[in-house]
């Protein structure tokens, strides 16, 4: 495991994943890292390289299919398993699932939704015991978001 993992939770009151997940990618891919997508089913992941290529009609967020040929080469590799092929530092975990295996990255973007709370409760008590983790909890207000209790 790396030393302070920094995990970022976004708890979604408002806006889908879909659209979260391209801001956090296109701001990671801004400052240099690549990107292990996570979604544990098909169909989500399905949508989210749907929201990647057209979340912004100006440009699209380059991306794979984890077990694709060129997969090693993607800025952003969305997959059901924590193994970033793509050598990516970043994991973003789209589906309110918190699996240890995501400590292995130096930042984890852990997205839940409202009925996904105790599960994320239960992930931010693990977390906040582990010393070699920093964990911060991010809300929407209004149309941003802010780093809050």
């Amino acid at each position: 495991m790396n030393a302070a993992v920094r995990v970022d939770f976004y708890h979604l009151t408002r806006d889908p994943v879909e659209k979260l997940v391209p801001m956090l990618a296109s701001k990671s891919l801004d400052v240099g890292k690549r990107i292990l997508l996570l979604a544990s089913d098909a169909d989500s992941r399905a949508t989210l390289s749907k929201a990647l290529w057209s979340d912004d009609p100006a440009s699209f967020l380059a991306h794979d299919v984890a077990g694709s040929e060129r997969q090693a080469d993607q800025p952003i590799l969305i997959s059901d398993r924590c193994d970033p092929a793509n050598g990516a530092p970043y994991g973003i975990l789209s589906d309110g699932y918190w699996r240890d295996d995501a400590l292995a990255f130096e930042r984890v973007f852990f997205l839940f939704s409202v009925e996904q709370i105790d599960q994320a409760r239960t992930a931010w008590r693990d977390l906040t015991a582990n010393p070699d983790v920093t964990p911060r909890y991010w809300k929407q207000d209004g149309g941003r978001w802010v780093e809050g209790p």
